[in-house]
């Protein structure tokens, strides 16, 4: 894996998250990839001057979501009894739906090639979704359902459940 799974960049006011992980299709999975994107949204939260943040992949591909050789091997989040993998995933992986909906800007997936399991998750916790001629979105027959999406809420719900302005761009929610 290179050095930084994650790459934060800051032009303006908009702020570009890559998952930097081409040779494995950017997994989503590992736990320093995770806290890696959990603390880059963080960072996004943190700062009043961001209005948009942007998610995309290096390489050619989105994300591929799990590490597949560790689902085969049962290792990492992928391993344990059932207690434990189920912990795994929630102080684990569905940490990333939680930092994500709980930002105050819109966030924009630029789908630049597949988006398969938790990778496809990801692309559709973001509030937008651009996709290039490449992008393919595909959740696996059998595969674990949600394992991004198992907290997953609507955004920008007041508690009556209508839509309200967002606090940093004042543009109205989808």
């Amino acid at each position: 894996m290179p050095t930084d799974p994650v790459l934060y960049e800051k032009v303006g006011r908009v702020v570009t998250i890559t998952l930097n992980d081409p040779d494995r299709r950017n997994p989503v999975s590992d736990p320093d990839t995770i806290d890696a994107l959990v603390g880059a949204v963080g960072r996004v939260q943190r700062d009043p001057e961001v209005s948009v943040a942007i998610v995309t992949g290096a390489g050619t591909a989105f994300s591929s979501g799990g590490d597949v050789k560790a689902m085969r091997d049962r290792a990492g989040m992928f391993g344990g009894p059932g207690q434990a993998l189920a912990e795994g995933y929630m102080y684990g992986i569905q940490q990333i739906p939680l930092a994500i909906y709980g930002l105050d800007v819109p966030t924009i997936a630029a789908v630049n090639g597949p988006a398969m399991g938790a990778g496809c998750d990801l692309a559709f916790m973001c509030d937008m979704r651009i996709a290039s001629a490449r992008a393919r979105a595909m959740r696996e027959a059998g595969s674990c359902p949600g394992a991004c999406r198992g907290r997953s809420r609507p955004k920008c719900r007041s508690p009556a459940g209508r839509s309200g302005p967002r606090k940093r761009t004042g543009a109205a929610c989808a």
